[in-house]
Protein backbone atom coordinates (compact mmCIF):
# COMPACT_ATOMS: atom_id res chain seq x y z
CA UNK A 1 0.00 0.00 0.00
CA UNK A 2 1.01 3.82 -1.24
CA UNK A 3 0.98 6.34 1.57
CA UNK A 4 2.68 9.71 2.13
CA UNK A 5 2.72 11.56 5.01
CA UNK A 6 3.93 15.37 5.46
CA UNK A 7 4.82 16.70 8.51
CA UNK A 8 6.52 20.00 9.79
CA UNK A 9 3.76 22.67 8.75
CA UNK A 10 3.15 25.25 11.49
CA UNK A 11 2.33 28.89 11.88
CA UNK A 12 5.53 31.34 11.70
CA UNK A 13 6.80 34.66 11.16
CA UNK A 14 7.66 36.75 8.24
CA UNK A 15 11.46 35.67 7.54
CA UNK A 16 11.98 32.54 9.29
CA UNK A 17 12.28 28.80 8.26
CA UNK A 18 10.35 25.57 8.42
CA UNK A 19 11.38 22.25 7.19
CA UNK A 20 8.67 19.93 5.80
CA UNK A 21 8.89 16.29 5.56
CA UNK A 22 7.22 13.50 3.14
CA UNK A 23 7.65 9.84 4.61
CA UNK A 24 6.82 7.96 1.33
CA UNK A 25 5.98 3.82 1.83
CA UNK A 26 4.82 1.36 -1.02
CA UNK A 27 7.14 2.79 -3.36
CA UNK A 28 10.62 2.38 -4.99
CA UNK A 29 12.07 6.13 -4.68
CA UNK A 30 14.42 5.92 -7.33
CA UNK A 31 11.39 5.14 -9.81
CA UNK A 32 9.64 8.34 -9.32
CA UNK A 33 10.43 11.71 -9.15
CA UNK A 34 9.21 13.60 -6.23
CA UNK A 35 7.77 17.27 -6.05
CA UNK A 36 6.03 19.46 -3.55
CA UNK A 37 3.21 21.17 -4.07
CA UNK A 38 0.83 23.98 -2.51
CA UNK A 39 -2.47 25.18 -2.47
CA UNK A 40 -4.01 28.22 -1.26
CA UNK A 41 -7.61 28.55 -0.34
CA UNK A 42 -9.42 29.79 -3.46
CA UNK A 43 -6.48 28.91 -5.71
CA UNK A 44 -4.89 26.01 -8.09
CA UNK A 45 -2.64 23.61 -6.43
CA UNK A 46 1.16 25.26 -7.22
CA UNK A 47 3.77 23.66 -8.12
CA UNK A 48 6.50 23.95 -5.63
CA UNK A 49 9.73 21.86 -6.05
CA UNK A 50 10.83 18.69 -7.80
CA UNK A 51 13.27 16.26 -7.73
CA UNK A 52 13.93 14.04 -11.18
CA UNK A 53 14.36 10.48 -10.01
CA UNK A 54 16.68 8.80 -8.98
CA UNK A 55 17.52 12.66 -7.13
CA UNK A 56 20.61 14.47 -9.11
CA UNK A 57 18.52 17.08 -10.53
CA UNK A 58 15.84 19.53 -8.77
CA UNK A 59 13.79 22.11 -10.15
CA UNK A 60 11.85 24.99 -8.91
CA UNK A 61 8.68 27.35 -8.83
CA UNK A 62 9.48 30.79 -10.07
CA UNK A 63 8.05 32.07 -6.39
CA UNK A 64 10.56 30.02 -4.34
CA UNK A 65 13.67 29.73 -6.45
CA UNK A 66 16.50 31.19 -4.24
CA UNK A 67 14.72 30.22 -0.99
CA UNK A 68 13.40 26.53 -0.92
CA UNK A 69 15.58 23.76 -0.95
CA UNK A 70 13.80 19.98 -2.14
CA UNK A 71 16.16 16.99 -1.08
CA UNK A 72 15.27 13.47 -0.84
CA UNK A 73 16.72 10.57 0.84
CA UNK A 74 15.84 7.17 -1.16
CA UNK A 75 17.34 4.64 1.40
CA UNK A 76 15.23 6.28 3.94
CA UNK A 77 11.95 7.08 2.26
CA UNK A 78 11.96 10.59 2.71
CA UNK A 79 11.56 13.99 0.63
CA UNK A 80 12.28 17.17 2.21
CA UNK A 81 11.62 20.61 1.46
CA UNK A 82 13.26 23.58 3.43
CA UNK A 83 11.84 26.38 3.54
CA UNK A 84 13.56 29.75 4.04
CA UNK A 85 12.94 33.42 3.99
CA UNK A 86 9.62 32.74 4.76
CA UNK A 87 6.26 35.26 3.13
CA UNK A 88 2.79 35.74 4.05
CA UNK A 89 2.24 34.44 -0.18
CA UNK A 90 3.87 31.34 1.14
CA UNK A 91 0.74 30.95 3.50
CA UNK A 92 -0.71 27.35 2.05
CA UNK A 93 -1.25 23.34 2.65
CA UNK A 94 1.68 22.03 1.38
CA UNK A 95 1.49 18.47 -0.45
CA UNK A 96 4.21 16.04 -1.82
CA UNK A 97 3.84 14.11 -4.77
CA UNK A 98 5.44 10.77 -6.43
CA UNK A 99 5.45 11.19 -10.36
CA UNK A 100 6.50 8.52 -13.05
CA UNK A 101 5.28 10.54 -15.85
CA UNK A 102 8.00 12.14 -18.35
CA UNK A 103 9.99 14.96 -17.19
CA UNK A 104 8.95 17.68 -19.30
CA UNK A 105 5.58 16.99 -17.11
CA UNK A 106 7.75 17.71 -13.84
CA UNK A 107 6.08 20.60 -12.70
CA UNK A 108 2.12 19.09 -13.58
CA UNK A 109 0.16 18.21 -10.78
CA UNK A 110 -1.96 15.86 -12.81
CA UNK A 111 0.80 14.25 -13.51
CA UNK A 112 1.22 12.89 -10.34
CA UNK A 113 -0.26 9.39 -8.85
CA UNK A 114 0.27 9.66 -5.40
CA UNK A 115 -0.35 11.89 -2.97
CA UNK A 116 0.13 12.53 0.78
CA UNK A 117 -2.89 14.40 2.96
CA UNK A 118 -0.91 18.10 3.27
CA UNK A 119 0.50 19.91 5.91
CA UNK A 120 -0.53 23.54 6.55
CA UNK A 121 2.09 26.34 6.67
CA UNK A 122 0.87 29.89 7.56
CA UNK A 123 3.15 32.58 7.65
CA UNK A 124 2.27 35.62 9.24
CA UNK A 125 3.49 39.24 9.33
Amino acid sequence: QVQLTESGGGSVQTGTSLKLSCLISGLTLTNYHLAWFRQAPGKEREFVAASKRPGANTYYGQSVEGRFIISRDNYNKMVYLQMNNLRPEDTAVYYCGASTAALSAIRQSEMYRYWGRGTQVTVSS
